[in-house]
């Protein structure tokens, strides 16, 4: 279990362990090896952490590549994403920003941001993602879901 400062609470690091398209969204598998659940995003956004996921090659800057294009013109980058709570069923996040540049010396910005966002720039970036002791005690293990589903993904894919 790690600690973090800027949130001062004890948190599990996770990793995206997969996506998976939903009705009208898109669900995000975040886990370890301990326990995984699901967080659901708008689809543009989930499209949009699987281009990270995979290094997609882009055309033209999405919204978080200029929003980290911006971070790196003032000599900042994400450090960490925390999913810091949980209320019913909306997850509410964190995102860490670390600045550091000849004008001023390191700095660290803790953002609120939409979960889905912070996934995103967390995926980009890339930067670890951590769920704070408290919404990983609440949510529900989707492990035997995430296994089964990429079980049939193998199955279809041996057809």
């Amino acid at each position: 279990m790690y600690y973090i400062a800027a949130v001062n609470k004890p948190v599990e690091q996770v990793a995206i362990r997969g996506i998976l398209p939903a009705e009208g969204s898109c669900a995000v598998f975040l886990g370890n090896e301990k326990k995984t659940f699901v967080i659901y995003v708008d689809a543009g956004i989930g499209a949009a952490i699987g281009m990270f996921l995979n290094g997609t090659v882009k055309d033209r800057p999405l919204t978080h590549d200029l929003f980290a294009l911006m971070l790196a013109a003032f000599g900042a980058r994400v450090e960490r994403v925390v999913i810091n709570q949980l209320k019913g069923s909306t997850y509410y996040g964190r995102l860490i920003i670390a600045a550091e540049n000849e004008i001023q010396q390191r700095k660290i910005v803790e953002l609120d941001a939409r979960p889905s966002d912070c996934l995103a720039m967390a995926a980009q970036q890339p930067a670890p993602i951590y769920v704070s002791k408290e919404v990983w005690d609440e949510v529900e293990d989707m492990s035997d879901v995430l296994r089964g589903i990429e079980e049939e993904r193998q199955k279809e894919g041996n057809d």
